[in-house]
C-alpha cells in the first residue's frame, strides 16, 4: 500500500508493474519503480513465481568470447531483460567443446527457466537434437530459429548489409569486390558472404575467389598481404572491422593507398573504426535494438503462451560511409610495380608479396 500511496497511484497499478502486464504507461511505471526503490520494497520472486507458474527468469546461452560483436550482443540483451522485470541465467560455451549448446540448454531447463535466449553465433550440428529438448519460448539471435514449437528469431539480417556494403563499392565504379570471410562455421560469418555473393551475381560481376580469415586483424593482414598480389584488385568487402583494419595495414605496407587504391568496407562499426588512418567505411550493426525487440518478442510469448508471435521488423541497415571507400583509379589494372616512378630508389615497398598466405582458421 505505500508504494501505491507514494506513487500516487491504485494497488491493482502497482500489482500490473510488479508483474510487467501490459497497459502501463512509462511513466506511471517508472514513478512506481522509484517510489519501490525509495522504500526499500524488493519484489518476492519466488511468492510470485508459485501464483504464475513462472520462475521470472530468462536464460542465455553465449560463446565465450571477447569478440565485439557477440559481447555487444549480450550487453544489449542484459540491458533489455533488466527492463523486463524478468533475471538472467548466463551460461557460456566454448567453440569446440562436444557438449556445446546442447550442454548448456540442459542446464538452463535444470534451473527452471522461463525462457531461452542462444545468442550462439557457431553452427555445432546440434539444432535438430535442441528441438525435442526445448519446452520454453526460445530466442534464437543471429541465426535461424531452431525447429521448436515457440521459437523465435532476431538479429538476422548480416545479408542484407552485406550487399549494401557490396553496392556501395560497386556504386562507386569497382569492376568487382573481394570479400575477406570470416570462419565458416558462424552463421554471421555465412550469411554476409552469402550477401556479397548474391549482388555481385545479380550485377553480372565476376566473382573472385573467398580468402576466409578467423575475425582477428592478424588474419586480415594476412590477407592483405595476399590481395595485394592480385593486379585487379581495387575493392574488399571484409566481414568484421578487426580484419579490415589488419588489411589496411598490409596494403599500406605493400605500397597501395586506401582509398585511391584500394577502396575497402569493414562491418560492425567498432569504436575504433572512426579512428584508425584512414577512418573505415563500415556497416553498423543495431545490437540494442535486436536484443531490445527480440526480449520485447520473447517475454510476449512467455506470457502469452496461447497468442501469436509479435511479427518481427527488418532489420535497420546503416552504412556509415567515411573516408577508406572512393572510386577506383583511373587506370586499370594496375600491377605491383605502377607506382615506382613516385617511389625513392630502393624503397621496401617495392619487395615482391608472392609468399604471402591465406589466413584460414
Amino acid at each position: 500500500m505505500d508504494v501505491a500511496q507514494l506513487a500516487g497511484v491504485s494497488q491493482k497499478t502497482v500489482s500490473r508493474v510488479f508483474n510487467n502486464e501490459p497497459y502501463v504507461s512509462a511513466d506511471v511505471r517508472r514513478r512506481v519503480l522509484e517510489a519501490a526503490a525509495e522504500l526499500g520494497y524488493r519484489l518476492n520472486n519466488a511468492a510470485r513465481a508459485l501464483a504464475s507458474g513462472r520462475t521470472r527468469h530468462i536464460g542465455v546461452v553465449t560463446l565465450g568470447t571477447a569478440l565485439y560483436g557477440p559481447a555487444s550482443l549480450i550487453m544489449g540483451v542484459e540491458r533489455a531483460v533488466r527492463d523486463t522485470g524478468y533475471a538472467l541465467r548466463v551460461v557460456n560455451t566454448v567453440e569446440g567443446d562436444p557438449a556445446g549448446i546442447g550442454g548448456a540448454v540442459d542446464s538452463l531447463l535444470d534451473q527452471g527457466v522461463d525462457g531461452i535466449v542462444i545468442s550462439e553465433p557457431i553452427d555445432d550440428g546440434q539444432d535438430g537434437v535442441l528441438a525435442d529438448r526445448l519446452d520454453v519460448p526460445v530466442l534464437v539471435l543471429g541465426a535461424p530459429p531452431f525447429p521448436a514449437p515457440r521459437a523465435l528469431a532476431a538479429g538476422v539480417g548480416a545479408d542484407l548489409m552485406a550487399q549494401t556494403a557490396t553496392e556501395h563499392l560497386l556504386d562507386l565504379g569497382h569492376q568487382t569486390v573481394h570479400h575477406l570471410a570470416g570462419p565458416q562455421q558462424w552463421y554471421s560469418a555465412r550469411d554476409r558472404m552469402e550477401g556479397w555473393r548474391s549482388v555481385l551475381i545479380e550485377k553480372s560481376r565476376a566473382v573472385p575467389p573467398v580468402i576466409e580469415g578467423d575475425w582477428s586483424a592478424a588474419s586480415g593482414y594476412a590477407a592483405g598481404r595476399e590481395l595485394a598480389a592480385v593486379d585487379d584488385m581495387t575493392a574488399v568487402f571484409a566481414a568484421n572491422d578487426d580484419m579490415a583494419i589488419g588489411l589496411v595495414r598490409a596494403l599500406t605496407e605493400a605500397g597501395l593507398r586506401v582509398p585511391e587504391d584500394v577502396s575497402v568496407v569493414g562491418f560492425d562499426d567498432i569504436p575504433v573504426a572512426a579512428y584508425v588512418t584512414p577512418p573505415l567505411t563500415t556497416v553498423r550493426q543495431p545490437f540494442d535494438v535486436v536484443a531490445q525487440e527480440g526480449i520485447k518478442r520473447l517475454v510476449h510469448t512467455i506470457e502469452n503462451p496461447q497468442a501469436d508471435p509479435l511479427p518481427a521488423s527488418e532489420p535497420p541497415v546503416d552504412l556509415v560511409v567515411r573516408a577508406s571507400t572512393a572510386p577506383p583509379p583511373l587506370q586499370t589494372p594496375r600491377g605491383r610495380g605502377r607506382r615506382t616512378t613516385s617511389r625513392p630508389s630502393g624503397d621496401r615497398h617495392g619487395q615482391s608479396l608472392d609468399g604471402g598466405s591465406s589466413a584460414h582458421d
